[in-house]
């Protein structure tokens, strides 16, 4: 049997002896009832749904009434109904709700007992941990094109004549993407429709793939949809930079010659 707490043995012997001198129980020694009052004082803390519950369970498997709940189970009962404690015998096996031999703390919530903590995430505040990295790199960066700009000069041309126009006349190689698809759609469609749904779809990628992997074979949907997002503009440009010559026609460089300037 579960051994019953020593505070809860001395509040049991102060309420038996309370409860003796007020009834005129003669020279009863409090000590001997002792465990039968702590073990009533332990039961009282039982709900009574589970008493009912371990009632019916004993009665379903055919134990009788001689045999309850544990010890201070039928100890409990047998002071709220007054009659006498059953005699001593062998200890019974405690038994919970259903018949099944467990602590009553088995069936209890451990977030009413004790304070369980959330398990620790691998998180950190953006500042400073990521501003700050962030700004180094800009520093960097700021300070190789700065060098860079001092020992290399970009190639620019000479001052353009508005009397004459170059031919062919191609934009910044950046945009010569959108330039090869003007000279394939109406430009509506080349210059709003196209880029507005190439755009729209990398917007709702995050939300189409919620992995939170960072490893690229759990990303296959994200990667696949940035990898023909960046192909598809590279091949516009690559054609636009060197297989378009005078006029903007297609041409092949290795035959007519290279038309490409930065």
């Amino acid at each position: 049997m579960t051994e019953i707490p020593e505070h809860l043995r001395k509040r049991a012997e102060e309420a038996r002896a309370k409860a003796a001198a007020s009834a005129g129980g003669g020279d009863a020694a409090p000590e001997a009832a002792a465990p039968d009052a702590a073990t009533s004082e332990a039961a009282s803390k039982i709900p009574a749904h589970l008493l009912e519950r371990s009632k019916a369970a004993r009665s379903k498997s055919g134990d009788g009434d001689t045999a309850d709940a544990g010890a201070g189970v039928g100890t409990a009962v047998a002071a709220t109904t007054g009659a006498p404690p059953a005699a001593a015998g062998p200890a019974p096996i405690p038994a919970g709700p259903g018949g099944h031999t467990q602590r009553l703390l088995t069936v209890v919530k451990s977030g009413s007992i004790q304070d369980v903590k959330a398990v620790p995430q691998d998180k950190v505040h953006v500042w400073p941990h990521l501003l700050i990295v962030e700004f180094v790199a800009a520093l960097v960066v700021t300070a190789f094109t700065l060098v860079f700009s001092i020992f290399v000069n970009a190639p620019l041309l000479e001052l353009a004549n508005f009397n004459e126009t170059p031919n062919p006349s191609k934009a910044p190689w950046y945009f010569l993407g959108l330039q090869e698809l003007l000279t394939m759609f109406h430009p509506m469609v080349a210059g709003v429709t196209i880029p507005g749904m190439g755009i729209f779809l990398l917007m709702l990628a995050p939300y189409m793939d919620k992995n939170p992997s960072n490893k690229p074979e759990d990303r296959k949907f994200a990667i696949s949809l940035m990898t023909v997002h960046l192909m598809f503009w590279a091949v516009l440009v690559m054609i636009g930079s060197f297989f378009r010559g005078p006029g903007f026609n297609f041409v092949f460089p290795w035959n007519d010659g290279l038309f490409f300037e930065l």
